[in-house]
């Protein structure tokens, strides 16, 4: 424990979908709360914010912050009262998403707005809190910035137009950022989680499909080469713990896959 001791974290997506299994985003909060982090623990729904800080021992070391990642001068004000809370802004972690709740699809199911939204709140909202959060970790001359991408980025037989796009242009993005930044020491990766089993991705597509939440945990358990271990919104905390600690000082503009070895499947 203390490996983000005393750092100024700023998660951006704390809460989580309704369901059963424990999202990216909480998960992350809660480990960055557990390694000694302040954590301003950013939701659209701030009642799902609260709750995140409820459930750890050092919730009060966190804030909830309500903002829409839609609305730039909604980040600006999470990320000004982050700065006149603590002081500083160590870490920005980006892990918003939608995809199918948005009405994302193949491509003849998608339509101009389902694009619209997914690209808003995926790919913009990741940019646009990047370019806010820059000059104060260039003032500082330190920070992390992560991003929560996907394997679908990559993978080839993803189906959904809007999701994959979005996702493949945050590790664009997030590659750029972190070649504009490093003469400044501001670190900034990508992680792509894989088929893990989290709110968003199986109580939301069970409600939207109608399939059982054991039928969709069973179908994606298929589709993962390492056996043994199911994959949860605790593996991707965990990698952003290792990402933004003194641990990865020396690692930036990578993209870190935690899938359990499916990407390692492409091309077969």
């Amino acid at each position: 424990m203390g490996r983000l001791a005393d750092k100024v974290a700023v998660v951006i997506g704390a809460g989580q979908s309704p369901g059963e299994s424990i999202g990216n985003g909480r998960a992350t909060a809660l480990r960055f709360l557990e390694e000694g982090a302040f954590v301003l623990a950013v939701d659209r729904d701030i009642d799902s914010a609260r709750e995140t800080l409820k459930m750890s021992e050092q919730g009060a070391s966190g804030e909830p912050f309500e903002a829409d990642v839609r609305r730039v001068e909604s980040l600006k004000q999470a990320l000004d009262f982050a700065v006149s809370q603590w002081g500083r802004i160590d870490i920005l972690h980006y892990n918003v998403g939608v995809s199918v709740g948005a009405g994302d699809g193949p491509l003849e199911v998608v339509t101009e707005d389902s694009f619209d939204v997914v690209m808003e709140v995926n790919l913009r909202g990741a940019v646009m809190a990047a370019k806010l959060v820059e000059p104060i970790m260039r003032e500082q001359g330190s920070g992390v910035v992560l991003n929560v991408s996907s394997m679908s980025a990559i993978e080839t037989s993803s189906q959904n137009v809007a999701y994959r796009a979005s996702k493949a242009g945050m590790i664009a993005f997030t590659q750029q950022f972190a070649l504009r930044n490093a003469e400044f020491g501001i670190r900034a990766n990508a992680i792509l989680p894989g088929r893990v089993e989290t709110a968003m991705a199986v109580d939301t597509r069970a409600r939207l499909t109608g399939a059982s939440r054991d039928d969709i945990i069973a179908q994606r358990k298929t589709l993962i080469p390492l056996q043994g271990h199911v994959g949860t919104g605790w593996d991707v905390a965990n990698a952003a713990v290792f990402l933004a600690s003194e641990e990865a000082a020396f690692i930036t503009g990578v993209s870190l896959p935690v899938d359990g070895g499916a990407l390692v499947k492409i091309g077969w």
